[in-house]
């Protein structure tokens, strides 16, 4: 068991780039838990003896991997999306006491130079109706601070990381986006914080001491994060693993590029909204702008998973009584469709007796539960695998029917 101190580290990188609303329980613009995310990863790690690589095939933020490290085991992370490889990566890295020093020496350095405005602020990001976001005071100091980070940490990428993921919870500070409701939404103008530019400064110096005092201790074991699709994990590893752990996508129609826009747009991974439609069409389970319009025209892949349950599901949510069902129904069938594909990537990578858990919780479309667990649990169980369980973790929301299960299997 890693001690105490280490643990509250591990707790804040996980942590990053969240802000915890305790009303709601809802943490900045990422629907993820992360608190309740590293609860279950660790137990999951903790609880498995003699495991030395550990796989997540959808990386999010990180966590899987970074829990790894701090147990001294090597953990390996992938995802399609560029922005949270960049953030991994920030978040796993091991980081020198001279690294500390010099980011703290430049974030002093950023601040002055805002405060005396002594550099030329960087254009605002094309973010479709910005000032819903923030309100021009906060704008002005966030486009000042962009810029002299990019100053003040100019020679050193690790110095700079540091500072943008301490930006990146700025961000949600300074926005007006509320986390009231289950989807994003936004302040009243009455509502909006309007801070003076010293109370905006002693923000974000807030910020850079927070991330700074999880990287103050390095994890034990290392931690890989790489580029990739989940779908065709054979180009992108090699080596075989004793343990995955993972919580991808949902079938719910929840777009991680729509929840992650601002900082991919503030940090230049997105320059316009067709490349963000475009990325969360690569993506499993993605179907915000240009993506949901490609939907008309899909066809299901040669080597889809042809199961009953599923097309049941499908035949239903698709009827002609239901507003977009057709539309919904592609939806479902692709989803399962790219989760089939990973799935197949699976056993080549796999140690004899690996174990996997996916995290993953069901989904309902006009009153057609879509119970995502027992098909990956059927499309495991086709593969080959064994001992396989779906194990109830917590109800999602109000409606009693949405739960989120791990699904527990043993590769032969």
């Amino acid at each position: 068991m890693i001690s105490l101190p280490t643990r509250e580290r591990l707790r804040q990188r996980a942590e990053y780039t969240y802000k915890f609303n305790a009303e709601t329980g809802r943490h900045g613009w990422l629907r993820l838990t992360p608190a309740y995310s590293l609860k279950i990863v660790e137990e999951l790690v903790v609880g498995h003896a003699n495991v030395q690589r550990v796989l997540d095939p959808f990386c999010g933020t990180g966590t899987t991997a970074l829990c790894a490290g701090y147990h001294g085991l090597d953990g390996v992370t992938t995802d399609i999306n560029p922005f949270l490889i960049w953030l991994a990566q920030a978040k796993t890295a091991q980081y020198s006491p001279t690294i500390i020093e010099a980011t703290e020496d430049a974030c002093k350095h950023a601040l002055d130079l805002v405060a005396r405005r002594a550099i030329e602020p960087v254009p605002a990001p094309p973010i479709f109706n910005i000032e819903r976001w923030w309100c021009s005071e906060a704008l002005e100091f966030l486009r000042l601070l962009r810029a002299a980070i990019e100053q003040a940490a100019q020679d050193n990428a690790a110095v700079r990381n540091l500072l943008l993921v301490a930006f990146c919870r700025t961000l949600i500070e300074q926005s007006n986006a509320a986390f009231n409701h289950q989807s994003m939404s936004f302040k009243s103008e009455q509502q909006q914080c309007l801070l003076f530019p010293l109370d905006r400064g002693a923000s974000f110096n807030a910020d850079v001491r927070f991330v700074l005092g999880g990287a103050s201790e390095n994890p034990s074991g290392s931690a890989s994060v790489v580029l990739g699709d989940s779908r065709a994990l054979r180009k992108v590893f090699v080596r075989q693993f004793d343990l995955v752990i993972t919580s991808p996508p949902y079938a719910n129609r929840m777009s991680y590029i729509r929840e992650l826009r601002p900082y991919m747009y503030w940090l230049g991974f997105l320059d316009n909204g067709r490349d963000a439609g475009e990325l969360d069409w690569t993506a499993i389970g993605g179907t915000w702008g240009i993506a949901t319009s490609r939907l008309i025209d899909w066809q299901h892949s040669e080597r889809h998973f042809d199961n009953p349950h599923l097309n049941d599901a499908i035949r239903t949510i698709a009827h002609a009584d239901n507003k977009n069902g057709a539309l919904l129904a592609k939806y479902v069938a692709k989803y399962f469709d790219d989760m089939w594909a990973h799935f197949c990537e699976l056993p080549e990578l796999l140690a004899s007796g690996a174990k996997l858990h996916y995290i993953v919780g069901n989904s309902s479309f006009y009153g057609t539960i879509v119970s995502t667990e027992r098909l990956y649990a059927e499309m495991l169980s086709e593969l080959g695998f064994s001992h396989i369980e779906c194990r109830p973790i917590r109800k999602r929301n109000s409606k009693k029917e949405l739960i989120e299960f791990d699904v527990v299997a043993q590769w032969k």
